[in-house]
């Protein structure tokens, strides 16, 4: 990256998080609240929205602007108070990603998230963190109450949009926990195709396909125009490789690097990694996933590892990896109705990531 990028890039995160600021204490403040909201609720409020929302990498949250921005180029519409609006959608989405976060790692069991404690084990806070995630989703509906009604449709559209992704993703959180119950192991259940439906719809409508119907629906594309259509097929693509790097990282991934311990063969997850190896393994290799998977006894940990090394499963994740690069590449170039910018920015972000 240029160092005139990288001097954009990161003076857009500086204005990104100016707007974080800003909803922050409106919603500590929230008016809905009255007057006489204690001082220890307020204080409580500001500290798990800093905790908890900020600290990802924000490539959702920013992605609207970018696909605002690309909608726009050459046409000069957008003005600060888009860009503005822009960010704040961005920030919804991030407030979705810190409730659904803060669930999972309660029914995981996690131990670390974004290279902290996950909030629920903060001495003070426990299952509260249960309230707390609501309030995090309620969050959203207050910022687009407050900032986006003027425009009735937009508002609507907005609205519903987060109401049927925030469905579809806690269904394929439905399908991955019940697939997969901490406790007990049944291999038969990590079949590819249940696997690529429960990432769809966990992962990749809210981390693709929201933020880019976002920039779509601000800048004023109607919510019948086939450009939402071409991009959900797009995302869902770019969503189902996400996870599978994910689920990769979650094993070979540098714990400091990624900013968490990889739990998915402790927790019985039907990751890409065991439903490869089932496919893949001799009768006696299944017996050692069979014996050793979903426990968390280190040694029957590494023995799993050990396995998927064996099945050279690495290998065949980076296979897998520029196989998917080259077909989403395509699926952006071969269409003509959304602008490729709309895509590539958030694409070369994921492509080879690390953490």
């Amino acid at each position: 990256m240029s160092d005139a990028k990288r001097q954009k890039t990161e003076a857009e995160k500086a204005a990104f998080m100016a707007v974080f600021d800003k909803l922050v204490d409106f919603l500590v403040n929230d008016p809905l609240l009255g007057d006489d909201q204690p001082e220890q609720s307020k204080q409580w409020m500001k500290r798990m929205l800093d905790y908890n929302v900020p600290h990802g990498k924000l490539n959702r949250g920013m992605a609207v602007l970018d696909a605002m921005l690309s909608l726009d180029e050459g046409k000069g519409a957008c003005d600060d108070a888009m860009k503005n609006s822009a960010r704040m959608l961005g920030w919804c989405i991030e407030f979705l990603q810190a409730y659904f976060l803060v669930a999972d790692d309660i029914m995981d069991h996690s131990i670390t998230r974004r290279g902290q404690p996950c909030w629920y084990k903060q001495p003070d806070i426990g299952l509260i963190a249960i309230n707390d995630g609501i309030i995090l989703e309620s969050c959203i509906y207050r910022i687009l109450k407050t900032h986006f009604n003027a425009d009735l449709a937009k508002y609507v559209h907005l609205t519903d949009l987060f109401h049927e992704v925030t469905h579809q993703t806690a269904h394929g959180q439905l399908l991955d926990t019940t697939t997969a119950p901490i406790g007990t192991v049944d291999l038969s259940r990590y079949t590819k195709e249940r696997y690529m439906r429960i990432v769809t719809y966990k992962t990749a409508f809210y981390t693709f396909y929201l933020p880019i119907a976002c920039g779509l629906c601000l800048y004023g594309i109607p919510r019948d125009n086939e450009a939402y259509q071409i991009a959900e097929d797009i995302c869902m693509t770019m969503g189902q490789y996400f996870q599978i790097q994910d689920d990769y990282l979650d094993c070979f991934g540098d714990p400091e690097t990624i900013g968490k311990i990889g739990t998915d063969i402790e927790d019985n997850k039907c990751s890409w990694l065991v439903v490869q190896a089932m496919e893949r393994a001799s009768a006696d290799q299944k017996k050692v996933i069979e014996e050793n998977y979903g426990k968390t006894d280190a040694e029957c940990v590494n023995k799993v590892k050990a396995l998927y090394r064996e099945l050279k499963l690495d290998e065949l994740f980076k296979a897998y990896e520029t196989e998917s690069y080259d077909e989403m590449v395509k699926k952006i170039e071969g269409q003509s109705v959304v602008p490729k910018g709309v895509f590539m920015p958030l694409l070369a972000k994921i492509y080879k990531r690390t953490k």
